[in-house]
């Protein structure tokens, strides 16, 4: 198989296994365990199970595409550009996901989605989970939308814009099981601003940092007021 066929089916395996964890994980965990609703230690084995697929995506690119996790060479840059970076993009994400917040509820008037009622008490003082979640959602989502499938989108068909259209249309279906159109619009945009800072300056530490603190603020903000749109897995 060429590489540009293992490159797919990487794609494709990661998009299965993401979708199983997002739709299944919690009705497998209610099945063993016999909770009726989805707890906090329900909550981190589903991160956990995240994790996996890390390393199974990490095993394919070793074992059957026989190269580098990531295709694209880390660039560095000094410690003032990486916090410019960061509070850039944060600014950007946030400000950019508030406007797109607010147009989707003027215009649609969709309440949100049981599924995101239902999580915002599961991080209620819980600054472990608060920080697991926002973890793994920052170093995951990022290292398999950005670092694995942007790159491959792009060799595949030669088009850097398919690369960043593309995985940051996966990375908002991806989000579509929290059951509203935020859910999917947000995530898109965020997508296409990671994934078009990732192709100019090719480093995928500050695009894992800048969204850890985006979802890791927001769930912070959950202690103290209503806060309703998540951006985390």
């Amino acid at each position: 198989m060429e590489n540009s066929g293992k490159y797919a089916v990487g794609i494709l395996l990661t998009f299965v296994l993401l979708s199983i964890v997002m739709l299944y994980v919690f009705p497998v965990i209610s099945m063993i365990t016999g909770a009726k609703s989805v707890t906090g230690n329900a909550f981190s084995i589903s991160r956990i199970a995240i994790w996996a697929v890390l390393l199974i995506l990490f095993l394919y690119s070793l074992l059957i595409e026989k190269g580098s996790f990531l295709l694209i060479p880390e660039k560095k840059y000094s410690i003032i550009f990486n916090i410019k970076a960061v509070i850039v993009l944060y600014l950007i994400c946030v400000f950019g996901g508030a406007v797109l917040n607010g147009l989707i509820q003027f215009l649609i008037h969709k309440e949100d989605g049981n599924k995101i009622l239902q999580f915002t008490s599961l991080f209620k003082n819980d600054y472990f989970l608060i920080i697991f979640t926002c973890f793994t959602a920052g170093a995951v989502e990022e290292l398999l939308m950005r670092g694995y499938i942007q790159p491959r989108i792009e060799k595949i068909y030669n088009s850097p814009l398919a690369g960043i259209l593309v995985s940051s249309a996966l990375f908002g279906i991806l989000h579509s099981t929290y059951g509203t159109i935020g859910q999917v619009i947000v995530p898109f945009f965020i997508g296409v601003v990671f994934a078009m800072f990732y192709k100019k300056y090719s480093n995928i530490k500050i695009l894992i940092v800048c969204h850890f603190m985006i979802d890791f603020v927001t769930l912070m903000a959950m202690n103290f007021i209503d806060f309703k749109h998540l951006s985390v897995f």
